[in-house]
């Protein structure tokens, strides 16, 4: 995390202190520079991929097991520097919401043996800083800004670091999923599953639609999918443990709530249990989650005296 804002900081100031001199009119009424800078805010909504719900069978790639229902709301502020129309650097802000649950398959893939029966279900806030490049092709090689596009399609990528903390309901009440180990991470008897961080680092890849409303406004549309390096998003990804491992890496308290959360099959079929080893998620295809946002950016223009 400080590698990253010593980054930020270093590019900030080349572009603060990089000599822009060129300036011509946008209009009769506000100049232009090589260098502009915009601020914005965003709302719209988040989804996740992850080994709880989707769609029916096994789970597919990406939109195949997507399930629409989960959508939350999220939002965003960001401040930017764009070079000569072509390309931007933004710093941003977003936080928001995603939540999935096997219950959702009740109507699309009941089946008692599949993820419907498996009854696990997360939620988690996402906190998530972000600093990115945008690339405006239209701009290339534009130099007279009466042809100047209105509308401007464009690709982002860069690097996130975010928060998460997935969570399930229990009683009516949201309990914290890591600190249990469910899986068996940081548990001796299971060496190899280490206690997974809930801060980490992410590449975000997308692209948008920008449409400028006037010389200080403009609005985007923009879709940013997160590349993630965990699998552990909604707290599943390798196998069942033995619920008797509880008591020995926990508290009573958590190990008496950690044997009711580890499976919930029991909540549909009273008394089944899955065998220890007995798949839980996997562990090949790891979490993501990504956004869909209209912005409003404001662009700070000097007025012509």
């Amino acid at each position: 995390m400080k590698n990253l804002w010593l980054g930020i900081v270093w590019i900030s100031c080349c572009f603060s202190f990089s000599p822009v001199k060129s300036q011509y009119f946008y209009n009769s009424w506000y100049y232009n520079y090589d260098l502009i800078w915009e601020a914005g805010i965003g709302n719209g909504l988040m989804n996740c991929l992850t080994d709880i719900g989707g769609k029916k069978g096994n789970g597919g790639k990406f939109i195949k097991d997507l399930d629409w229902r989960s959508f939350k709301p999220c939002f965003s502020f960001y401040v930017s520097a764009t070079y000569k129309e072509v390309i931007a650097l933004r710093l941003e802000a977003q936080t928001g919401l995603i939540r999935a649950a096997d219950s959702m398959l009740q109507q699309t893939d009941p089946n008692p043996s599949g993820r419907y029966g498996r009854n696990l279900s997360f939620q988690s806030q996402i906190k998530e800083i972000k600093l990115a490049a945008e690339i405006h092709p239209l701009f290339f090689g534009w130099n007279d800004q009466s042809k100047a596009p209105y509308w401007s399609p464009y690709f982002t990528s860069g690097i996130s670091y975010f928060s998460f903390n997935p969570q399930a309901r229990l009683h009516n009440r949201w309990y914290d999923l890591q600190p249990l180990g469910l899986e068996g991470q940081g548990f001796a008897a299971y060496n190899g599953r280490r206690p997974y961080k809930l801060n980490q680092y992410a590449i975000p890849i997308g692209a948008g639609l920008r449409y400028e409303t006037g010389p200080l406004f403009n609005l985007r549309l923009e879709f940013v999918h997160r590349i993630l390096f965990t699998d552990y998003l909604d707290d599943v990804s390798t196998t069942y443990i033995d619920p008797a491992h509880f008591s020995a890496y926990l508290d009573p308290p958590s190990a008496a709530l950690a044997r009711q959360l580890y499976s919930r099959m029991g909540e549909l079929a009273p008394g089944l249990a899955p065998a220890p080893g007995a798949q839980r998620g996997n562990a090949k295809n790891k979490d993501a989650y990504f956004s869909i946002q209209l912005k409003l950016g404001y662009v700070f223009r000097s007025r012509v005296k």
